[in-house]
């Protein structure tokens, strides 16, 4: 706390009409906002310290000590990272400024910062309206850094920035700021400029105040400084900053741009509210240095979360989808009809089943029964519970711009939207990425094959990159998520919660066969056992379709020498056969049959017969038809910054990959390469590691092409197929 202490404004603004006389908290007093950066950049330890300033906890844990209190999870206290998004709320209250002495509450969540969990940020800036973006004072920006900066453009979420690790040998705020404006394009301000570094970091100058906030050394929890004069070895530098600071807020506000080049004094209130409306429109982003290892800085990011981050009344209105396609925008009121967005499900092991739930219009009472218009059914809201990241508070009503968990919907996935029967209208649900790495699975013993299938299907839907699918052709359970993390801690997951062991491996690869040229074939099946016999007789032409042509098969039976009704069965025996083709048993793809003759028995031809006869004549053919093996090619797109395009191409050559096209856009690198999918396993984790963790890529199917000889032997020797049998 400061030693400074500034009278509260005579009077407070009115409140809107749209508050609930029975809320907590009023709009105008609440802030839902997110911490979201690069992975170690300090965000939950950022969270932590809020959580301690604002009094919710009494001792701050560590992330290195497994203790602290949104990374609950014991895979997030094993490894030190944070896996899911963790929500918390928090009170604060600013000793001066617009808001002085009005208490205010803030809902935090702390999201992951690993790429392989990035559909945790993405839901939570969905719903969300502001966030502090958590750089390292060393590192700058950082690849993570890069990508929740883009989520939170596409989401239009108004941001401050964290300066973090101040304290670190190397650290250089005015190079983390370099980074912020040339590499994110952000227009960031300082608000405060940090006095000292590493060692001698021991406060932050105020460029709005102009008074130096130097920490107290005898308190180590961080909790009191004292404002001072601003030494005279810094008071050119703050002046500059100050400056500048007020020359790019001109842009924003037309009465402060006349004061500014009149040379007029502006008053500390004045700049508080322009830098608050220069914030919301999302094209200005203060900036503030600290350490939260060090327990530095934070009191003034929750004040500069307080005086420039939106209130649910100020942020960006919710858009919600008509019947008719239309839009309309939804607006917060506690006495509208309720509408709000599901962004997330968890099962837990003592409640059940949680629908994590933003309310951005109406109440919402315990025991109300609400419509989802995805399955035109109602839910009934049995329990409405407040979240401390894992502890859970039971309410019995929410208001609009809440954040909470609602116990009692079934039938309900991540987007939903649940409102009054009465609206019809769709909110716009978060978009995820598809999952760019899979593998199969299997439980070690027969036993736990069913509660492997539950524990699966739970965690599919409570993730939506994580993706759950059968190989029809191979019969393996198949896993596909962002990254090997992702999938190795779904396992984890598994063997905790559902109790199941479980195997992984690579997935069987899904070759094909093909022909290359005609040849005849012929089929006889006949069986003569005493009594009435089996009787079928089929030729057939077997030549190539053409590549991505499909299977085609022609009847040219003239003269009845195969009876109409044997013609089916005879068809059906061709695609039987078609199935397992000679070379490794897998299915033969861009082939023509022609029925051209057959003969048949009056009285030992049937169709079982002829359907063998059919199987028979096609495998005949085969032989003579140089059969080859197909593999699937993928179509693989990379963007990098172009650093490192040389290593990426360098390794899609080394994959058998060819490059099919290359292109620059806003200075990143687009790489387009056809790679076979036998190559591809593991690439996720090698592009970061030849980049530095800066490239991504997508990947979809795009053709099959010819195995090359030189490892027709292996796959031949690997398949786990029969090759079909020939006659």
């Amino acid at each position: 706390m400061s030693d400074t202490v500034t009278a509260a404004p005579a009077s407070r603004p009115p409140l809107s009409p749209a508050n609930s006389p029975t809320r907590r908290f009023p709009l105008e007093y609440t802030r839902n906002i997110g911490i979201a950066a690069h992975i170690d950049a300090g965000k939950t330890t950022t969270t932590e310290r809020v959580l301690f300033y604002a009094g919710v906890i009494h001792k701050m844990g560590d992330v290195h000590e497994g203790n602290t209190t949104t990374d609950w999870m014991e895979q997030e206290r094993e490894r030190g990272i944070t896996i899911t998004a963790a929500a918390i709320s928090a009170g604060w209250t600013t000793k001066e400024g617009p808001y002085a002495n009005i208490a205010h509450t803030i809902n935090i969540i702390d999201t992951p910062g690993h790429v392989d969990f990035t559909a945790e940020v993405e839901r939570s800036l969905r719903v969300l309206d502001g966030a502090i973006a958590v750089f390292c004072a060393v590192a700058g920006v950082q690849p993570q850094s890069e990508t929740v900066w883009r989520q939170m453009n596409k989401y239009k979420v108004c941001r401050i920035a964290l300066v973090n690790k101040m304290d670190r040998t190397g650290a250089n705020f005015y190079k983390a700021l370099d980074d912020i404006r040339t590499k994110l394009r952000g227009n960031a301000h300082p608000l405060f400029i940090p006095y000292g570094s590493a060692d001698t970091f021991h406060g932050v100058i105020d460029l709005v105040k102009m008074v130096l906030c130097e920490y107290d050394t005898t308190d180590v929890s961080g909790v009191r400084f004292h404002e001072k004069p601003i030494p005279e070895s810094h008071q050119k530098e703050a002046a500059e900053w100050r400056e500048k600071l007020i020359e790019a807020l001109a842009d924003f506000d037309d009465d402060l741009a006349e004061k500014f080049l009149e040379g007029k004094e502006l008053g500390i209130d004045e700049l508080r509210k322009v830098i608050r409306k220069a914030t919301l429109t999302e094209r200005f982003v203060g900036v503030i240095p600290g350490s939260a290892l060090k327990n530095k800085g934070i009191q003034m990011v929750l004040d500069g979360v307080v005086d420039y981050l939106p209130n649910p009344l100020e942020a960006r209105p919710m858009v919600a989808h008509k019947e008719d396609e239309t839009t309309t925008e939804v607006i917060p009121n506690d006495k509208s009809k309720p509408i709000g967005l599901v962004f997330k499900l968890w099962t837990d092991q003592f409640v059940g089943r949680l629908v994590f739930f933003r309310l951005y219009s109406g109440t919402l009472k315990k025991g109300d029964t609400v419509y989802n218009p995805r399955t035109r059914r109602s839910e009934r809201i049995s329990r409405l519970l407040f979240l401390k990241a894992d502890e859970r508070v039971d309410v019995d009503e929410i208001h609009s711009g809440d954040i909470c968990a609602v116990v009692g919907a079934k039938d309900v996935v991540t987007g939903d939207t649940l409102c009054d029967e009465d609206l019809e209208l769709r909110l716009e649900p978060p978009t995820f990425p598809e999952p760019v790495i899979s593998m199969s699975i299997e439980p070690k013993t027969k036993l736990d094959q069913e509660k492997l299938s539950i524990g699966l299907q739970r965690l599919a839907e409570e993730d939506p990159t994580f993706k759950l699918s059968t190989n029809s052709e191979t019969g393996q359970t198949i896993i596909a998520g962002m990254g090997e993390l992702h999938l190795e801690i779904i396992r984890d997951r598994l063997f905790r919660e559902f109790k199941v062991d479980a195997e992984a491996g690579r997935p069987q690869i899904a070759y094909r066969e093909t022909i290359t040229k005609s040849s005849k074939g012929v089929g006889k099946f006949i069986r003569q056992s005493g009594g009435r016999g089996q009787y079928g007789h089929a030729e057939i032409i077997l030549s190539p379709n053409g590549v991505g042509k499909g299977n085609e098969i022609l009847n040219e039976i003239v003269g009845g020498t195969i009876p109409k009704e044997f013609i089916k069965p005879t068809i059906e025996g061709f695609h039987e056969a078609a199935h397992n083709g000679v070379i490794a048993g897998y299915p033969v793809i861009d082939f023509k049959v022609q029925l051209v003759f057959g003969s048949f028995h009056e009285v030992d031809s049937n169709e079982m017969a002829f359907k063998m006869a059919g199987i028979f004549a096609f495998k005949d053919a085969m032989k003579n038809c140089a059969p080859i093996l197909l593999e699937p090619i993928m179509k693989v797109e990379v963007v990098t910054p172009e650093e490192y395009q040389g290593d990426i191409m360098g390794d899609l050559n080394r994959r058998r990959g060819q490059i099919q096209g290359m292109e620059t856009k806003n200075g990143l690198f687009y790489i387009n390469a056809n790679v076979p999918l036998e190559t591809m396993f593991g690439y996720s984790t090698d592009v970061r590691s030849l980049s530095k963790g800066r490239a991504s890529y997508t990947m979809e199917p795009s053709h099959f092409e010819q195995v090359p000889n030189s490892m027709l032997t292996k796959i031949v020797e690997s398949s786990n197929k029969t090759a079909a049998r020939t006659i």
